[in-house]
């Protein structure tokens, strides 16, 4: 069994001194990642069957720089918001730029692919660069609630409290018994208007 050490990787613990990896699992994988090591990688992957490894297989793809099939949509969806966190979380940032780098393809396949990279680029602090996605995300598909939820929550962020405003009723416009929203603007009206 490997063994991660908690000051080197982010493996979405705390701690990561006593996580043990299986050889020629998912999150040995994952490790080899990690560890620059993207050919294991991808032999790992090919070695599993499961959605997750199918994905992985991908993934490494694209880390190497030549996607060599193209994800769906639902793996799109369900991963790959949780590896670019996994990524930017351990400074992986030549690999962040190759995920990144693959987004105008992934659009043609989900096109929710740029808020899905906003809502990470935000939750990372990196608010300027979740603008840009969040503004991408607009252009495609304007009608979708949650993204003028989350631009709402920027907008608030930066004090800008009349597009926190606008993008809040926006959003209830489409969903209006969106409970967040209907919180943040109760708390807007409250506060600066």
């Amino acid at each position: 069994m490997l063994n991660l050490s908690s000051n080197n990787f982010f493996f979405f613990y705390d701690n990561c001194s006593k996580i043990k990896i299986i050889p020629d699992t998912v999150e040995h994988a994952y490790l080899a990642v990690l560890n620059n090591d993207l050919d294991a990688a991808e032999l790992i992957f090919k070695k599993t069957d499961s959605p997750r490894a199918k994905w992985g297989g991908i993934f490494v793809s694209i880390l190497k720089g030549v996607m060599k099939e193209y994800p769906t949509y639902f793996q799109i969806r369900n991963f790959f918001e949780i590896d670019l966190d996994f990524l930017l979380k351990n400074e992986k940032l030549n690999y962040v730029e190759q995920l990144l780098g693959a987004l105008e393809i992934f659009a043609a396949i989900n096109q929710e692919i740029y808020k899905y990279a906003a809502r990470v680029m935000y939750e990372n602090k990196l608010y300027s660069i979740a603008l840009k996605y969040m503004e991408k995300a607009k252009k495609i598909y304007y009608g979708d609630a949650e993204l003028q939820f989350m631009l709402a929550r920027y907008y608030l962020r930066v004090n800008d409290f009349e597009k926190a405003l606008f993008y809040t009723q926006e959003c209830l416009k489409l969903i209006p018994d969106y409970y967040p929203a209907r919180l943040q603007l109760q708390k807007i009206e409250e506060r600066w208007f």
